[in-house]
């Protein structure tokens, strides 16, 4: 990668595990100032003893609540002098059939996934407009392909895709790129803090997370689109597979995401 990210301002939501943490431990080391949100404050105050030496602006907050939100962009901007890329990156999923749910549990995920990307891109948009920034939104393959067990987090995905096509339009004349970010099953912590039917994290993954994409290489493809200026990025070779096959054949697509997450009609992913 170049000196693309040098001196540039990073602000990360979700940043103390998995692929935003990734993404700071690369960007620091290359010259940016990075700037991340997270709710638990133990891992956020590790992270900051670990690039004690570097410009590290953490901020506690939950992206779901709007002044949280407003603490973090504000709090940036007024550390250093402004904001150059968005990553909204924070996100929470569900492990759940629509039966056993509570209706909590979708609120809950859309007030992280879709209206945290809302509030933190709305308050830091003039100072991207003014740089000609960039914004990233990091969604799912479960915005292109509804997921059973997941339909809460897929219609998050599916909001958040749509909004952030709808703004990229908005935004062209503006010179500020707009990009969303599809992983596939990468090895992160979100399968373990995922909700269960009664709204509490399930503590484990269904998946085995050792044949997983690692956090680090999704965050290395996710800086190179952005510095490609990248209108999307589907990562893995499962999620484009996923994201062709429901394109053109989604009936077919129906039976063998059926196939991949239920067994003697349990779901078991």
């Amino acid at each position: 990668m170049s000196n693309f990210f040098h001196n540039k301002t990073v602000a990360i939501t979700g940043g103390s595990d998995g692929i935003g943490k990734a993404l700071i431990d690369i960007l620091l080391p290359m010259g940016a100032k990075v700037a991340t949100c997270a709710r638990n404050q133990d891992k956020l105050y590790d992270l900051q003893l670990r690039h004690s030496t570097r410009p590290l602006h953490c901020v506690v907050a939950d992206v779901s609540i709007y002044n949280d939100c407003k603490l973090f962009i504000d709090s940036t901007i007024k550390q250093f002098g402004g904001i150059d890329i968005l990553i909204n990156n924070a996100g929470i999923s569900m492990r759940s059939l629509l039966k056993d749910a509570e209706l909590d549990v979708f609120k809950k995920i859309m007030d992280i996934n879709y209206f945290g990307t809302v509030y933190c891109t709305k308050l830091a948009l003039p100072s991207i407009i003014e740089r000609k920034g960039t914004i990233v939104g990091v969604s799912s393959i479960a915005g292109y392909r509804g997921l059973p067990g997941r339909s809460g987090y897929s219609a998050s995905k599916f909001a958040l895709n749509g909004w952030l096509e709808a703004i990229r339009t908005e935004l062209m004349e503006d010179d500020v790129n707009v990009m969303w970010v599809c992983p596939g099953f990468t090895k992160s912590n979100i399968r373990n803090a995922a909700l269960n039917g009664q709204s509490k994290a399930q503590g484990e993954s269904p998946l085995n997370e050792s044949m997983l994409m690692s956090a680090q290489e999704c965050a290395e493809h996710i800086l190179t689109a952005i510095e490609k200026k990248k209108r999307t990025l589907v990562l893995t070779f499962r999620g484009k597979q996923t994201v062709f096959i429901n394109k053109f054949f989604p009936a077919w697509a129906d039976k063998l995401t059926r196939k991949f997450f239920f067994k003697n009609g349990q779901l078991v992913k």
